[in-house]
Parts: C-alpha cells; sequence; structure tokens
C-alpha cells in the first residue's frame, strides 16, 4: 500500500512541474508575445528568449504575423521544429592576445616601452543581442622595470624661494633613487607664477621688471614656462634648474592650473612617452580655477589645447583657468599620474581636490622641500598600487559592467568592480566585464570603446557589433509570387508587404482595408458579428485581437475559438490536466472527462488485497464505485455486517485440516466447497500480489492451539484454501521454576522486612540517646551531688547570747 502511495505523489508531482514548467515559460514568453513584432528582427530584439518561426504554415487561421513570435519553448510546443526557429546570438572574437610581460629589473633584454604588454586581451569583437550579455576576461599585471617619465611642475612665487635651492639637486638625487624601481627614468621641468595681468601681477614697468620688494633680485613674471623637456641626464636638470630665478605675484592663489593644462596637452614638447607619466605639481598656495579670470577682463573658456612657444605659455591673458572637470578629462586621456607636494597649510585643500582626480596623490611638503624624494617615492608607489578601470564614452544603447578578482580572493562588483588595490610589482589580476546591448542603434552602425587602466598607455579595443537581422532576412526574395503575385517580399516564412499593401500574404492595397465587400468574408454564416467580435476584419481575412492576458488566446477563421473559456476544476482551466483548444479540453494521458477532472489512474481503488476496489465495485475516475451493497469505503473493503472472511471459514478450515472442532460431524455436508491444499509453514502461504482476492487468516481452535490458513476467490468463484498443517500450540507452565520463585520471593520480601525494621530500631535508639545527652547538658546541678540531701546537724543562735 505503501508503494502504491508513493507512486500517486510521483505521478501528481510529474504533472505539477510539467504544468509549473509550461506556465513560466509562457510567462517568460509575454514580452515576445507583446512586442507585436512584424519581422524577424524586431523579435529578437524584443528580448534574449524570443525566437521566430520561419516554418510556412506554423500559424493556425485567424493568428496574425507576430504571433510567429514568442518564446523558444513556447515555439517548439506549438509545433515548431527547432531548425526552423531563428535565434541568433551573440559572440566574442579576440582579435589581438598578447601575453603580460615577464620581466626582472635589471635584465640584459632591453625592451622598448610599446613592446611592454601589461594588459591583455588588447584587442576584441563583440557581437551583442540585445538584452544578451557579452563577458570576457581582463588581466592586468604590473611589469618590473616599466620605464617612467616624471615632470617637476614648481610654483616659483617669492614664498618658494627656499625651496628652489633645495629642487637644483634635485636631478640626480632623484635619479638615483628611482634606479632602484625602473632602469628608464627620465625626467623634466617647469615653473609657473601667474596670469600676466592685473590684479594678479603688478604692471607697473618697474614691476615687471623685478616684482620683489628691496634688493631682492627676482624674474619678471610669467604664467608657465617649460624649463627642461624630458630627459634622462639628471646634471642637466639640476644645471638648468640651477639657473631659475624666483619671480613674485600680487595675490595668494597662484595660476598652476594653466601650466597643468599645458603640460598635459603639450606632449611633444614636454616629450612624453607611452610609459608611465608622473605630473609632481608643487607649491605652497592655494589655486585659480575657471572664473577667477573675470578678474582680469578674461572671459573666453580655456580651449584645453597647446600654445607654447619657445617653452612659453603666451596665451595666459586670453583664455580664462580651465576648470576642475577639464583638467581631470585632459589628464585621463593623456594617462598623467598626478602628485600634489603641498605645504601642511593647503592639505585639506589639495585632498579635496585629489578626490576629484583619479589617480592623483597628495604628499606634505616640508618648508624647504628637503622631503621631495621620498614624498615622490611614496606617492608613487601608492598610485602604482592601484589599477583602476575607466572605459571610453558607451553608445547610449550599451552598459558594462565590471567584477574584480584581486589579491588574497577579494572580489568586488559595481563600482568597486572596477579597481584592485595593494598590488605590488609582479601582481596580476582579473576583471570580469559584461557588456549588454539595451536595444539596436536606429542607424544599426558598429561601435568601437576601449577600456583601460588609469593612468596607463595600454587599452583593450572592443569592436561593438549589433545583431539587429536574423540570417533568414538577407535570404528573401523581393517581389515574391508567395506575397500575392510580387506584392512583397517574402522572407522568414512570412510576407513583408510592399508600401500600399497589408494583408497576410499583401492580398490587399489600403484603399480596399474597410469596404463592406471584405468584411462578408469575416462573418461565420447567418451571423451579423464581423470576426466573432473577438478581432478585425483585414483584407478579409480576420485578425484576432490580442488580451491583455498573453497567455489567453484568440483563434480560428472566424476568431470563434479561444482557449480560456473550457470548463474549469478546482479553479483551473482543463483542472490543470488539458489544454484547451477552440474552447474543448483536449487531456493528457490518463485523465477524461468534460474538465479532465476524471482521472484514469487506478492506484487510489486498490485495495490491500491487490484487487481493484477488492474485487466488489468498479474504479471510476479514480474513486471506487462499490456494486456489492454490503461494502463499502475508499476501497470497498469495509463491511458493518458480516463476518470476517477468517472468521466464516474458520470451523471447517479447522474441521477439513485437523478433524475436529464444532463441525466435525457435518464437515463432508457443510465443508467441501472450497479446494485446500496443506502447505509446511507460515513462509509457505501464498502472498498478496496475486490476481485473486487473498485474505490471511490467524485462528484458534478448540485445543487453544493457532492454526495459520488463507482464503482466496478466483475470477471463476471458485474458493481455494492454504493451510499451514502444523498448529502452534503453547506449551504447559513449567511448576518448578514457579515454586522456587515463589518461595525465593517470599524469603527475599522477610529479609527486607527485618532489615527495615532494624533499620528503624536503630534510628530510635540514636535518637532517644541524643535526647538524653541534650538533657545531660542542660542540668542546673552539680553532678557531685546529691539534690535531695538534708545534713543532719541544726545551727540555732541564741539571741540573749553577747559573748560573754
Amino acid at each position: 500500500m505503501a508503494e502504491v502511495t508513493n507512486l500517486t505523489l510521483l505521478t501528481w508531482a510529474g504533472i505539477l512541474c510539467c504544468l509549473i514548467w509550461s506556465g513560466s515559460a509562457q510567462q517568460g514568453g509575454s514580452d515576445c508575445i507583446k512586442a507585436n513584432a512584424k519581422s524577424c528582427g524586431e523579435c529578437i530584439q524584443a528580448g534574449p528568449n524570443c525566437g521566430w518561426c520561419k516554418k510556412t504554415d506554423f500559424l493556425q487561421e485567424g493568428e496574425p504575423t507576430s504571433a510567429r513570435c514568442d518564446d523558444l519553448a513556447a515555439l517548439k510546443s506549438k509545433g515548431c521544429p527547432e531548425q526552423d526557429i531563428e535565434n541568433p546570438r551573440g559572440s566574442k572574437r579576440v582579435l589581438e592576445d598578447r601575453e603580460v610581460t615577464n620581466r626582472k629589473i635589471g635584465a640584459a633584454e632591453k625592451l622598448k616601452p610599446e613592446a611592454i604588454t601589461q594588459i591583455q586581451p588588447q584587442k576584441l569583437v563583440l557581437q551583442l543581442r540585445v538584452g544578451e550579455p557579452q563577458t570576457f576576461s581582463l588581466k592586468f599585471k604590473r611589469a618590473e622595470d616599466y620605464p617612467i617619465d616624471l615632470y617637476y611642475l614648481m610654483d616659483l612665487s617669492y614664498s618658494m624661494k627656499d625651496d628652489l635651492e633645495n629642487v637644483k639637486s634635485l636631478g640626480t638625487a632623484l635619479m638615483r633613487e628611482m634606479e632602484k624601481i625602473t632602469s628608464d627614468f627620465r625626467i623634466g621641468f617647469g615653473s609657473f607664477v601667474e596670469k600676466t595681468v592685473m590684479p594678479y601681477i603688478s604692471t607697473t614697468p618697474a614691476k615687471l621688471r623685478n616684482p620683489c620688494t628691496g634688493d631682492q633680485n627676482c624674474t619678471s613674471p610669467f604664467s608657465y614656462k617649460n624649463v627642461l623637456s624630458l630627459t634622462s641626464e639628471g646634471n642637466k636638470f639640476n644645471e638648468l634648474v640651477g639657473k631659475q630665478h624666483i619671480s613674485g605675484n600680487l595675490d595668494s592663489p597662484e595660476g598652476g592650473f594653466d601650466a597643468i593644462m599645458q603640460v598635459a596637452v603639450c606632449g611633444d614638447q614636454i616629450g612624453w612617452r607611452n610609459v608611465t607619466r608622473l605630473l609632481v605639481f608643487s607649491t605652497d598656495a592655494g589655486f585659480h580655477f575657471a572664473g577667477d579670470g573675470k578678474l582680469g577682463g578674461i572671459v573666453l573658456p580655456n580651449d584645453g589645447k597647446c600654445h607654447l612657444e619657445n617653452n612659453m605659455y603666451t596665451m595666459s591673458h586670453y583664455y580664462d583657468y580651465p576648470s576642475i572637470a577639464h583638467l581631470v578629462q585632459k589628464l585621463s586621456e593623456n594617462n598623467i599620474q598626478t602628485i600634489f607636494a603641498v605645504t601642511e597649510e593647503f592639505q585639506a585643500v589639495y585632498k579635496e581636490l585629489k578626490n576629484l582626480i583619479p589617480k592623483s596623490a597628495v604628499g606634505t611638503l616640508s618648508s624647504n622641500s628637503s622631503n621631495v624624494i621620498q614624498l615622490i617615492i611614496d606617492a608613487y608607489n601608492s598610485l602604482s598600487s592601484e589599477v583602476i578601470l575607466e572605459n571610453s564614452k558607451l553608445p547610449k544603447e550599451v552598459t558594462i559592467s565590471y567584477k574584480s578578482y584581486c589579491k588574497n580572493g577579494v572580489n568586488d562588483t559595481q563600482e568597486d568592480g572596477r579597481k584592485c588595490s595593494n598590488i605590488s610589482i609582479g601582481d596580476e589580476v582579473r576583471f570580469e566585464i559584461n557588456v549588454t546591448a539595451n536595444e539596436c542603434p536606429k542607424k544599426g552602425q558598429n561601435e568601437t570603446i576601449k577600456i583601460k587602466p588609469l593612468g596607463f598607455t595600454e587599452e583593450v579595443e572592443i569592436h561593438l557589433q549589433f545583431i539587429c537581422d536574423c540570417l533568414c532576412q538577407s535570404e528573401g526574395e523581393p517581389n515574391s509570387p508567395a506575397c500575392h503575385d510580387g506584392n512583397g517580399t517574402f522572407e522568414c516564412g512570412a510576407c513583408r508587404c510592399n508600401e500600399g499593401r497589408i494583408g497576410r500574404l499583401c492580398e490587399c492595397s489600403t484603399d480596399e482595408v474597410n469596404s463592406e465587400d471584405m468584411d462578408a468574408y469575416c462573418r461565420r454564416e447567418n451571423s451579423t458579428e464581423i470576426c466573432s467580435n473577438n478581432g478585425e476584419c483585414i483584407c478579409g481575412q480576420c485578425v484576432c485581437k490580442k488580451r491583455e492576458n498573453t497567455n489567453e488566446v484568440y483563434s480560428g477563421k472566424y476568431c470563434e475559438c479561444d482557449n480560456f473559456n473550457c470548463d474549469r476544476s478546482n479553479g483551473l482551466i482543463c483542472g490543470g490536466n488539458g489544454i484547451c483548444k477552440c474552447r474543448v479540453c483536449e487531456c493528457f494521458p490518463n485523465f477524461t472527462g468534460s474538465a479532465c477532472d476524471c482521472s484514469l489512474d487506478t492506484t487510489p481503488c486498490m485495495a490491500g488485497n491487490g484487487q481493484i476496489c477488492n474485487g466488489r465495485g468498479t474504479c471510476e475516475c479514480g474513486t471506487c464505485n462499490c456494486t456489492d451493497p454490503k461494502f463499502q469505503g475508499p476501497t470497498c473493503e469495509m463491511c458493518q455486517t458480516c463476518l470476517g472472511v477468517c472468521a466464516e471459514h474458520k470451523d471447517c478450515v479447522q474441521c477439513r485440516a485437523f478433524e475436529k472442532g464444532e463441525k466435525k460431524e457435518t464437515c463432508s455436508q457443510e465443508c467441501m466447497h472450497f479446494n485446500m491444499t496443506r502447505v509446511e509453514s507460515r513462509d509457505k502461504l501464498p502472498q498478496p500480489g496475486q490476481p485473486d482476492p487473498l485474505s490471511h487468516c490467524k485462528e484458534k481452535d478448540v485445543d487453544d492451539c493457532w492454526f495459520y490458513f488463507t482464503y482466496s476467490v478466483n475470477s471463476n468463484g471458485e474458493a481455494s484454501v492454504h493451510v499451514v498443517e502444523t498448529p502452534e500450540c503453547p506449551s504447559g507452565p513449567d511448576i518448578i521454576p514457579i515454586v522456587a520463585g515463589v518461595v525465593a520471593g517470599i524469603v527475599l520480601i522477610g529479609l527486607a522486612l527485618l532489615l527495615i525494621w532494624k533499620l528503624l530500631m536503630i534510628i530510635h535508639d540514636r535518637r532517644e540517646f541524643a535526647k538524653f545527652e541534650k538533657e545531660k547538658m542542660n542540668a542546673k546541678w552539680d553532678t557531685g551531688e546529691n539534690p535531695i540531701y538534708k545534713s543532719a546537724v541544726t545551727t540555732v543562735v541564741n539571741p540573749k547570747y553577747e559573748g560573754k
């Protein structure tokens, strides 16, 4: 019975799983249906799970062309062969994939900067289908002995006088320190003061020649000067910087942003290579930014172009200071990492600026710049230990996401997925990048985007190709005879009508659509309803309307059919056990009835003896209908008014098998209605599972012995009895153990009683003794005298006696 129950549960579980899967597939396909796609291209743009059936005879009568577009599983369930489903998928193809460089400092092999690879792959093509992300892995490895270009940009206003003296020997000293990091190091120098207009400087002739007061010898003010382009000669740096003189200006903020912009955009004059680019900005003051130029009458915004003539910035009086956002853009475009070496007073200001400029660092400059070398080394290590990916401007149809796999198992997503920190030289990190097209470009053109680590010149070039059409569209037949004598292009199993033509086969012109003659073809015989009021008549054919629930569909030549008005059971269409087609349920196997609510499974009707309905009824829709009025219950096994089979046949079996019992004398007359077979043991009795109804019996005979038998009736009504030939008789009692047990019990009980009495007496004596001891302790008389003793001598005093 347990096995039967388990089988029933498994069957229902399987049916339920199929229904859930079918429902989820239809729900997933609703987006495809809602797209109302008129072509295969429109269909595949509706979602990544949408497919187009190009089978010519796929559509039923009344179904629009858009019904060819649906979820892949739904199309298969509707009878579209897999080879006729258009479902192009996106892909990726790597075009350039050089391995990252493994190279040690001091290696004999001297590589050119462009021969060193730190990022992999370098170029790839992604074919994107709308809604389907394409994923690729990007590897980054910090190369050892990677070349570095460092440009030192210094504020030469008067307050930096003592700092200049220390910077004059910076070249060779910094060269020695940087040799520990790279064997290919170049250094350059530039200086800045302020715009050469009022009110930033004094424009009197004397002040223009020497802006300093007293006997100080200062150079004329200037905006920005490129003193030394990048060079590997440290001595030359010392020589040229040693010739520089302090200048002066009127206000405290300096014009450093003008200088940074020119250093960033004048790559040829500065001499930047495609290597690590560091810009050290040294000052002890704040900065002017966009809008401050109005004080000097300068209103034109900075154009972000190079204006160096003879290494001097010549347009400071013409263009305003650049904005911070403009600087960020140019520094990023030119892969320049900025180190702000500023005094303690302006640390807070430049730390805020650092937060706005990616790949920048701030160091505290001592009052005379004596710590500038260590500041540069520390800042470089800080900048190079972090890699941050950035991408070029994305087309509006494309989104991108990052996931980082950094050192020590640290993984991040979203914005933090763009970066990895604490990277040492030689460490390798990986990024997983997803690129998704949310829609097709209107012009359908391909796009190119680039991804690169901030501060590095290397980048990944990604060519984006959009899948907006199906392959079968390119195989279309223009002016096809299949489209009403050439009125359209036959592609992907359907007609795409020429301008001015409509209909599934382009059989109508737009002028004929609303004519009454056409409407006559859309009415059923003896009916005035056009398309059963469930559709529109287009070109003499009904195009059924769509319902808000996309799983509910009208169909048929006159839209007279639907899949949601069938009989229901338990609140489900067709009881959940069938499919509604044209308002009639088509039941799944093992179900029948108008609502498929009648199960043909006989498992619930199986009685304990293995017979359907105990052989006394019929199984209808999984329920027993008992034909014998004496029997009832779910399997017709309950009989309230009749003896059990075992009790009914007990006496006859006893008299025939063992020749005793109440019917011993009349056995031959009353007990010959069954065939009897003797077996040696209970194991040899027939077991449940045979086709005939079977009852196992255990009864007691006149000698109080148990005997075992089975009773069964075959399909011909013949009864059979199998009986165990030897009854099981209980053995008589063993007297000796019983008597011994009784005697032992009496003795043990007596001993127990004696022990209890003895224990109680001991407790009583101890209590009495303790009481005596207590009274003895409390006695007030001396234990050495008799309390009732009285002396025999009496002393009497003579009152007249005076002692004479």
